[in-house]
C-alpha cells in the first residue's frame, strides 16, 4: 500500500507553491534513510502532480498522542521518537537540508512502529552545498554522562587530522565510531575518545517566515535570518509538546504566542512530573539566541551526549522494539480496516 500525495497544478500557480513543490520533489529524490520517505513514483497529467512513498498505518504522533492518558506520552515513549526524529534530522543536514516543519503532525508511524518524518515543502535546500561533514575528536570530559551540555562547550573548529586513518560510515548513522584499534599489544589509554562525524553547521541561512506558530523559532519570528539551528529549537518544542501535552509558548492568538516566543522566559508545569534531565534537555534546545542552542555548533552530536539520551544505542535504533506498532492493515481498505485513512489534496 502507497500514500498518494496529490496536488493541483493550477491551485500550486494561484497559491505561489511551485517552487515549494518543486523542492519537495527534489529533495524526495535525494533521500535514502530508514527514518525518511523514499519517493517510488511521480505521475504527472495536465492537472495533476502525485509523488508516491511509503504509506504508515500508525498516523502521526499528534493524533497518537491525543488517544494517550492524559494525552502525553511516557519519558520513555518520547525518548524513543526523539531519537529517531534526531537522526533523521541529522541526516538532513548532512544533505545540505534544513526541515523546518518539525511538529507531531509530521512524524508519521510506520507499520513496524517506528517513525517517518513527512512534508518537505517548507524545507531549505542548499544547491550548492559541498560536503557538511566533519570528522572531529570528543575530548571534552564533560560530555559522557552529565546532565548538561553547554554548546560552548565544544570547540568551534574541528581538530587536524590524526594519522589514523578513517572512512565515513554510511549515512543512516553518521555519528558512530570509526576509530580502528592498532593491532599491537600495548595498554589502550584510559582517557582515548572516539572519532565522531559532526554534519553541522549547514552554510546556508534564510530570510523566509515558514513553518507553524508554536513552533517557530525566534529568529525567523524577528526576522534575523536563519540557519539549521531552527531545527533543534523545534525539537525542544516537539519534546515538550510529547511531554506535557502543550507547546510551551502557545498564547490565545498566533499574534501572542509569536510574542511569548520571542520575549517570554520558558516556565515548566508543575504537573506532570518530568525528569530533570527531560527539562535540562529542553532549556537547552530552546535558547533563544541561536548561536548558543544545543546543537548549533556541534549538532547531533552534542544532543546525542545528554543525559536524557543515557543508555540509547544509536547505531542499533531500528532494533528497538518501539513503544506502539500500529494493528495489520489489509491491502483492501474497509470501513473496519484502517479507519484513520483519509485522502489529502494540495
Amino acid at each position: 500500500m502507497f500514500a498518494a500525495k496529490v496536488m493541483d497544478k493550477k491551485e500550486l500557480v494561484s497559491r505561489y507553491k511551485e517552487g515549494r513543490a518543486r523542492i519537495e520533489r527534489e529533495i524526495l529524490e535525494m533521500l535514502d534513510h530508514p527514518f525518511l520517505p523514499t519517493l517510488y513514483a511521480t505521475l504527472d497529467s495536465p492537472r495533476w502532480s502525485c509523488l508516491l512513498t511509503e504509506f504508515c498505518p500508525g498516523g502521526d504522533l499528534h493524533v497518537l498522542r491525543q488517544r494517550q492518558p492524559d494525552k502525553r506520552f511516557h519519558e520513555a515513549t518520547v525518548r524513543f521518537y526523539a531519537s529517531e526524529v534526531i537522526v533523521a534530522l541529522e541526516y538532513l543536514h548532512m544533505m545540505g537540508i534544513i526541515y523546518r516543519d518539525l511538529k507531531p503532525e509530521n512524524v508519521l508511524v510506520r507499520s513496524d512502529g517506528h517513525i517517518m518524518l513527512t512534508d518537505f515543502d517548507l524545507s531549505l535546500k542548499n544547491d550548492n552545498s559541498t560536503s557538511t561533514a566533519q570528522i572531529v575528536s570528543d575530548q571534552n570530559p564533560a560530555c559522557k554522562n552529565s546532565s548538561t551540555y553547554p554548546s560552548s562547550d565544544y570547540p568551534t573548529e574541528p581538530p587536524p587530522f590524526g594519522e589514523s586513518s578513517c572512512i565515513i560510515p554510511n549515512c543512516i548513522v553518521p555519528a558512530v565510531s570509526c576509530f580502528h584499534p592498532i593491532r599491537r599489544r600495548r595498554k589502550k589509554p584510559r582517557h582515548r575518545r572516539a572519532l565522531e562525524i559532526v554534519a553541522e553547521p549547514v552554510d546556508v541561512r534564510s530570510m523566509s517566515f515558514v513553518g507553524t506558530h508554536e513552533y517557530l523559532a525566534p529568529e525567523i519570528v524577528s526576522g534575523e535570518g536563519h540557519g539549521n539551528a531552527v531545527d533543534w529549537w523545534t525539537l525542544g518544542i516537539f519534546i515538550f509538546e510529547m511531554l506535557y501535552g502543550t507547546t510551551p509558548f502557545k498564547g490565545v492568538d498566533n499574534e501572542l504566542t509569536l510574542a511569548n516566543i520571542v520575549a517570554r522566559a520558558l516556565e515548566f508545569p508543575k504537573e506532570p512530573w518530568v525528569p530533570a534531565a527531560a527539562k535540562d534537555l529542553i532549556t537547552q534546545l530552546l535558547v533563544k539566541e541561536p548561536s548558543r542552542r544545543m546543537g548549533a555548533t556541534m549538532g547531533a552530536t552534542a544532543i546525542k551526549h545528554h543525559a536524557f539520551f543515557n543508555g540509547v544505542n544509536w547505531a542499533l535504533l531500528r532494533c528497538v522494539s518501539p513503544p506502539i506498532v500500529p494493528r495489520p492493515c489489509n491491502d483492501v481498505v474497509s470501513p473496519q480496516g484502517c479507519t484513520d485513512i483519509s485522502i489529502e489534496y494540495y
